[in-house]
């Protein structure tokens, strides 16, 4: 929908109809915008005007000479008039040649009025039809605010949000993190093959092509997209990029769309519903507050005494289980969406009773609300032990004791460090959460009671962290250029570079390994230099560019 009428449209009201507007010149230009209509007898009107203006006249007072009437009509061109109207009558019976043919040159539409015509009849009916569309276009982005806050109080998820924006804007929108990854899609009835097709690469072209642009919202004008970032309290975790064809910009409307769709996205991120039981929703409030900071540690302590769970004075150990699919899954290493939230209650339950039958106090709940980085089939226990209780006895009794269940699935237990205070619980968990979702990562480390964090080394440890908008700034940043270059030139240099560091930085061992001549291979390593503008002989360039690579496949897997 436009705003602004075009001069197709103008046009085609009465009183222009009634004049007898035949369009003499410039017919391809009829799409333009009209902003407002100007009537003026002189030929310097131009310097009165600033763009989108329908230009109405007699012609009583344009230049009799054909390099005057040729000014006039290049000085309405270049301040961006939408369109000249003669009435014809007063002045000339037929258009000058002079006039239609500069006006053909330069694109302006030219439009001779056969009748007479009152010309505040015109000005009445145009400026009217674009009061008119701008109240439209006031009730459209109200109803825009209204759907999308309502989708927000409800609490819908990313493709409730993702369906309501291809509805309002016909066309597939994407939800990405900051790494060009596929998070969430609405073809809109498009075929999704092809919309996701090559998206990386074409996601990265259209970053860079919006990367100037001011604001959070962009328009790659190459691809036709609309890109804007999504996020909350000034940390970005991903973008939503609508899908547009054609040429030119969107209507604005559209980046209303995308943006309270964007808002909807941050918002659902940030307030996450717990619907489980009351007394898992008690223990996952408790979570919540040490892990968000959002309660003091004595008040944490206070309302755990109260449920059983003494803090104070023990060891405090940080325990997460994560949900593992069946090998073969079509999910790979994560449950089927449709069970996670059955079995987390189940788990949950399980712990519970576990730590229970261990007589060891425990807050334990889901973490689908509690997680520092929202881990929607995890549960979470801090464990209270005594100074007999020894930590490896205890989590090895755990770890067996949710997993007896015929129908537990495959669940990996990973621990944090023990810690002395309530106010340090809080690292304990989250090293608990990191360590499981890095040995999920891994395979699950199966024949391993429990994990914790000597047995994820480097590699899971960038995995757990590949989420984090810093790390996928740090890939790009090390290796976007060169993603790039393979993409353009259809190389193969992060695979080179890749084998190069994986054999210590040996390039006769690494050319082997690729299958290469020596000459071909250092010829690709020389290239890698000059595409990064780093020395590969230089030991922390390239450990910087190995700690990339590993976190490149943590983010892409």
């Amino acid at each position: 929908m436009h705003v602004l009428p075009t001069l197709g449209e103008v046009l085609a009201l009465g009183p222009l109809r009634r004049a007898g507007a035949r369009v003499a010149a410039a017919g391809a230009a009829l799409d333009r915008p009209v902003r407002w209509v100007h009537i003026a007898e002189v030929p310097d009107i131009a310097r009165e005007l600033s763009g989108g203006e329908l230009v109405l006249t007699t012609g009583l007072g344009l230049p009799d000479d054909q390099e005057g009437l040729a000014r006039y009509v290049d000085t309405l061109a270049d301040v961006g008039a939408a369109g000249l109207a003669v009435e014809l009558g007063r002045r000339w019976e037929r258009l000058p040649q002079a006039l239609t043919g500069r006006c053909e040159r330069r694109a302006l539409p030219l439009v001779a009025l056969t009748r007479p015509t009152p010309f505040v009849a015109v000005t009445e009916a145009v400026h009217g039809r674009i009061v008119d569309a701008q109240v439209a276009e006031l009730r459209a982005t109200d109803e825009v605010h209204r759907t999308f806050t309502e989708l927000s109080v409800e609490g819908a998820d990313a493709a409730q949000v993702l369906r309501e924006v291809a509805r309002m804007a016909g066309s597939p929108v994407v939800l990405e993190n900051l790494a060009h990854r596929v998070l969430a899609y609405d073809a809109a009835g498009q075929d999704p093959q092809a919309l996701l097709e090559r998206w990386e690469a074409r996601s990265r072209a259209a970053a860079a092509a919006v990367a100037g642009d001011a604001g959070r919202t962009g328009h790659d004008a190459a691809q036709g997209w609309l890109v804007t970032a999504v996020g909350a309290r000034g940390q970005d975790w991903g973008r939503l990029v609508l899908v547009l064809e054609g040429d030119g910009p969107p209507p604005a409307r559209l980046a209303v769309v995308l943006e309270r769709a964007a808002s909807a996205l941050a918002l659902d991120r940030l307030v996450r519903r717990d619907e489980e039981s009351l007394e898992r929703r008690t223990h996952g409030t408790l979570l919540a507050g040490l892990l968000a900071h959002a309660a003091p540690g004595a008040e944490v302590a206070l309302r755990a005494r109260a449920l059983g769970v003494p803090l104070e004075g023990r060891r405090l150990v940080g325990v997460v289980l994560r949900l593992v699919a069946p090998p073969g899954s079509p999910t790979g290493g994560s449950p089927a969406p449709r069970d996670v939230q059955e079995r987390l209650r189940d788990l949950a339950e399980q712990a519970a009773a576990a730590a229970r039958g261990a007589g060891v106090p425990a807050l334990t709940a889901p973490l689908d609300a509690a997680a520092p980085r929202g881990v929607p089939d995890a549960v979470g226990m801090l464990l209270s032990l005594s100074a007999r209780d020894r930590e490896d006895d205890v989590l090895t009794a755990l770890a067996a004791a949710v997993r007896a269940r015929p129908d537990a699935g495959g669940v990996v237990v990973a621990a944090g460090c023990a810690v002395g205070a309530v106010t340090d619980a809080r690292r304990s968990l989250e090293e608990a959460a990191q360590v499981a979702d890095a040995a999920l990562a891994q395979g699950g480390g199966a024949g391993r009671a429990y994990h914790r964090l000597p047995d994820v080394r480097v590699r899971g440890l960038l995995h757990l962290l590949r989420d984090d908008p810093r790390l996928q700034t740090y890939v790009e940043r090390e290796l976007g250029p060169l993603l790039a270059w393979d993409e353009a030139h259809g190389t193969a240099l992060v695979a080179a570079l890749g084998t190069y560091l994986a054999h210590g930085r040996n390039k006769s061992a690494a050319a082997e390994a690729a299958h290469l001549s020596r000459p071909a291979f250092y010829e690709r390593l020389r290239k890698v230099e000059q595409v990064l503008g780093v020395d590969l002989d230089g030991v922390e360039s390239c450990l910087s560019l190995h700690v990339a690579l590993l976190a490149l496949d943590a983010v892409r897997r």
